[in-house]
């Protein structure tokens, strides 16, 4: 039996969706509806019911009384018919996970808008999605994968979807925006821009076609979806994606897209290519290939795994290889990227205090809730996630003499997880992601995950990169912009706070400190503004000169507010930790080059 919805941009200036769902059989003993708490591939419950600002139910024409039974589920009183249910949602997440509107565009993603009919998640639904009203919008369309159902591709009108599920999977964009399309390996993809851009669009769609066909071949042709979007929001200063079954949900800063003029690949264009490829590689690993415990997701609670390492992070390995494979970036500029992930993950001090399982497990009380500790006490299953995918496909390429790698491991996991998901349902259980890397590489891999996976031992990195003709330095930062590269000179190491800063107010302040530097065996903490040293006013930009121009491990007197208390601290300067890596590329006997050539071309 169909469930019916319709939702419609009511009052953009009060950003209110208006959202109607008809129930045709509702439970004879009253029938619970409700919203999910979280959106997958976000791991931290969010309460989207929060944004409910009315419901009321009625049937036969008359009110029904409408009961709410916990933080998002309401159960109607029991009726002889069908029932309808109303309710606004407030749309001001200005984010790829929720939900959006005002007088330039509209967005929502399912799970903030669509109450879920409890016992009839299985049912199918229909979806009618109804324009603004207003001569001023009369230029609106929308963007969507949600399959049509009478409306015409891009018009508002009506949409349908198998089950709950893939109905709270196919985020929708409404409003003017920027489209150009193409088809890669034979599938449509579109690409959508709303907000203000100047883009090159055609080499954008140049460029993501490469990306698009390189990751559809290396799973299999052909791809798992009919077609694919990617929805674009241009923005002055915005980061972020979410990843879909047919589509994906991005954010970025509007001087990342490349410009008409520009030849080069320019570093904020160069992460949202990763960003892009990222959330395009997850149509395969995370939305297909899933954890047993997201087989099926349960949306009203956490939901624990310890492999997140696995589908983040070998995510996070492939989206900048796929970069360096399809030539859109160069071999060196893949290690510099690279570098920075290492970088990221030594000055991570949680490192040596928490696993990668561990990570993974944890993500919803630590990963998505960092606060000023988080350095001293977590590390990312994305950064050390990708660090761990690399070992792996160099351990099974070096000790296969070439004959395997990890991307035999993702198409073994695709042909037997991911392919028939939709009629299987089986996710990977918790031992099965490393008992099937070894059976497809034909090695004893439990002493490399018992490293890498369950102890905070050091990844073998630099041997590993060695044997691939890649020259390793881990060196002190030259200042706090440094974020890892190689230096061809190493400098003398600098006097070190221990500590990361941001501007308050026009003062630094202390946004980390970290365990065992200088500032916390002083007394400075997290939260402190930074005033003078040694009689003479800190400020963003002389910060890295007041501690250059100290002797090494000298002393400074440093005055601090704690609130609005003023406190002074006496401060012994620490030589600046060796964390800060670089990588290159060394010249190699031809057998060597062709070693790193398969791991770098593909």
């Amino acid at each position: 039996m169909t469930i019916s919805y319709k939702i419609s941009p009511a009052s953009l200036h009060a950003h209110l969706f208006h959202v109607s769902i008809f129930i045709k059989n509702p439970d004879p003993a009253g029938q619970c509806v409700y919203l999910p708490a979280w959106i997958p591939g976000s791991y931290l419950i969010r309460e989207f019911a929060r944004n409910i600002v009315e419901i009321r139910a009625e049937s036969d024409g008359k009110a029904r009384a409408l009961t709410k039974s916990d933080k998002h589920t309401w159960q109607a009183e029991p009726v002889n018919g069908p029932l309808e249910i109303h309710y606004s949602v407030y749309a001001w997440d200005l984010s790829v996970r929720g939900a959006y509107l005002d007088q330039t565009r509209g967005f929502f993603n399912g799970t903030s808008v669509f109450l879920a009919v409890k016992g009839q998640e299985k049912n199918s639904c229909n979806v009618e999605i109804i324009a603004p009203e207003g001569k001023e919008y009369k230029n609106w369309k929308i963007a969507t994968t949600l399959p049509a159902h009478g409306a015409k591709q891009g018009q508002f009108g009506r949409y349908q979807a198998a089950d709950y599920d893939e109905l709270i999977d196919h985020p929708v964009e409404m409003g003017e925006f920027s489209q150009i399309s193409f088809k890669a390996c034979g599938i449509p993809h579109d690409i959508v821009i709303a907000g203000r851009h100047n883009a090159d669009l055609k080499r954008l769609k140049k460029d993501l076609k490469q990306i698009c066909e390189y990751q559809i071949r290396l799973f299999g042709e052909p791809a798992p979806f009919d077609r694919y979007l990617f929805m674009t929001m241009a923005l002055g200063d915005g980061y972020g994606g979410l990843e879909h079954r047919s589509s994906t949900a991005l954010m970025c800063n509007r001087d990342d897209l490349p410009f008409e003029h520009e030849t080069q690949v320019k570093t904020g264009y160069r992460q949202f290519l990763g960003l892009c490829s990222h959330e395009y590689f997850h149509s395969w690993n995370v939305k297909r290939i899933k954890p047993a415990a997201y087989a099926p997701y349960d949306l009203s609670q956490e939901n624990y795994t310890r492999l997140l390492w696995a589908f983040e992070g070998v995510t996070s390995y492939y989206d900048d290889l796929t970069l360096v494979r399809t030539g859109l970036i160069s071999p060196q500029e893949y290690l510099d990227l690279l570098a920075q992930t290492v970088t990221g993950v030594q000055r991570s001090h949680g490192r040596t205090k928490q696993t990668l399982a561990e990570s993974s497990f944890d993500t919803w009380v630590k990963f998505y809730r960092q606060d000023e500790n988080s350095p001293n006490s977590l590390v990312s299953y994305y950064a050390k996630g990708a660090l761990t995918a690399l070992c792996l496909d160099l351990l099974i390429r070096q000790q296969t003499t070439g004959q395997k790698s990890l991307d035999d491991v993702m198409r073994a996991l695709w042909l037997r997880y991911g392919k028939d998901f939709a009629t299987r349902g089986e996710g990977v259980a918790e031992e099965a992601w490393e008992a099937l890397a070894s059976e497809v590489s034909g090695l004893d891999l439990k002493p490399f995950f018992d490293t890498a996976i369950r102890s905070t031992d050091e990844l073998p990195l630099q041997a590993l990169l060695a044997d691939f003709g890649v020259d390793w330095q881990l060196r002190a930062a030259v200042g706090a912009a440094d974020k890892g590269g190689w230096l061809d000179k190493e400098l003398q190491a600098v006097n070190s706070l221990g500590v990361r800063t941001s501007i308050e107010g026009g003062f630094v302040k202390l946004s980390h400190v970290l365990d065992g530097g200088a500032a916390q065996q002083s007394g400075l903490s997290a939260g402190d503004l930074l005033i003078a040293m040694n009689h003479l006013r800190v400020t963003g930009g002389n910060l890295d000169g007041l501690l250059a121009s100290q002797p090494t491990n000298g002393k400074v007197e440093v005055l601090a507010f704690r609130r609005d208390e003023l406190m002074q601290f006496n401060v012994h300067l620490q030589p600046a930790e060796a964390n800060t890596c670089g990588l290159r590329l060394k010249s190699l006997e031809d057998n060597l080059s062709i070693t790193r050539n398969a791991w770098l071309k593909g």
